[in-house]
């Protein structure tokens, strides 16, 4: 059968494998520790949701010492709190950049710190993800070695998944990934003229789109819970109806605990919808998200909107661009609006862009046949 455009594979309909794998998110563009975050988020909800079952992850953060304040940090907290033997976290090193000239002896030391909790982690069994934040730029700064940090991670265990961050990804930990997402910019001199502020969009064939915002989500929520007041997000997901995303049950969770911080809606089908296979009741449905949405957008009540998959919503033509455009021309100054998916033109609103990062598939599991893993990937 021929398929034209893209399709959304719905959580519900998804096997999922056993064997952990070893991604490597790094580039010059932005969404690597927010697509980490991501996986954090959906690993608690994995676990949430299946007690009985082992998910636990260990969020160990390089270069991001505990003397800065994060916006994640609120709702990692709160997730903590509520669900003490889901998530541990451990921060090492100092919070402000430096260069290989600037190294420290503290530094060396931290790092040192760092990796032997990395290693005691990855021994442990006691882990079903382990995310090593911004370890590349760790070994690229030659704070470690990589020969070991390689060994190391060659030797997990079997079941293990390993995440790691960062710029600057050495050429030999890349070489053992079974996952390379590389982050790269996009500039659109188009927005800095009109004096556009607050629009960021993450496309690109590339695992760490919808990862990225869960985790730019994540860190919203955690600036909401940290300031009474100052924010509230709005998570609008498309093309993706049905039950079966484990990130439901973290966002239900903190939900239910800061009702005034975040909202969560879905639409769509369960079901992949292609070019030639649509429905009436796929533009209905993406009709009704786009007007949640575009009221979202108008309101002010929302700092934070992500807009999940409006992209191949867009590509598949079950929306128009201009309505789009507009609400993002008129959008409030202080409204953060996040989109994401893969799209294989790109709609006119892309050039109002501040952030923009094409996630570039340099290699990714799937491709070799390994299916998708609850927790990790939906």
């Amino acid at each position: 059968m021929t398929r034209n455009g893209i399709g959304i594979r719905t959580a519900s309909v998804l096997s999922q494998r056993v064997t952990g794998q070893i991604h490597v998110y790094d580039g010059l563009g932005k969404g690597k520790s927010q697509a980490a975050l991501g996986v954090v988020l959906r690993s608690i909800g994995l676990g949430i949701n299946t007690p009985n079952n082992y998910n636990r992850v260990l969020l160990l953060r390089f270069l991001k010492g505990p003397e800065r304040d994060y916006d994640e940090d609120g709702a990692i907290a709160a997730l903590q709190s509520g669900f003490p033997h889901l998530i541990d976290q451990v921060r090492t090193g100092r919070a402000e950049f430096f260069s290989s000239e600037q190294v420290t002896s503290f530094d060396r030391q931290e790092a040192a710190r760092g990796w032997d909790v990395a290693k005691g982690a990855i021994a442990s069994g006691l882990y079903s993800v382990v995310v090593l934040d911004e370890i590349n730029p760790v070994l690229d700064l030659g704070l470690l070695d990589v020969d070991e940090v390689v060994r190391v991670l060659k030797s997990k265990p079997h079941d293990l998944e390993i995440i790691a961050t960062g710029r600057a990804a050495p050429q030999k930990l890349l070489d053992i990934s079974d996952l390379h997402s590389e982050m790269k910019p996009h500039h659109h001199e188009s927005a800095l003229l009109q004096g556009i502020d607050g629009i960021e969009i993450y496309t690109g064939a590339g695992k760490g789109k919808s990862t990225s915002a869960l985790g730019k989500a994540l860190q919203a929520i955690g600036r909401g819970i940290n300031h009474p007041g100052s924010t509230r997000v709005l998570i609008m997901q498309w093309l993706k109806g049905g039950s079966g995303y484990t990130e439901d049950a973290a966002i239900a969770a903190l939900q239910q605990s800061y009702p005034e911080v975040v909202d969560h809606q879905r639409c769509g089908r369960d079901a992949i919808v292609w070019r030639n296979s649509r429905q009436e009741l796929d533009y209905v449905e993406a009709e009704r998200g786009w007007e949640i949405a575009k009221t979202a957008i108008a309101s002010g009540l929302y700092k934070t909107i992500i807009l999940d998959e409006l992209n191949p919503t867009v590509d598949l033509e079950l929306l128009p661009v201009e309505p789009i455009v507009q609400a993002l021309l008129r959008k409030p100054r202080d409204t953060e609006v996040i989109i994401t998916g893969r799209c294989q033109n790109q709609p006119a609103y892309f050039d109002l862009a501040t952030v923009h990062s094409e996630v570039y598939c340099h290699k990714h599991y799937a491709n070799q046949g390994v299916e998708l893993k609850r927790g990790v990937d939906f």
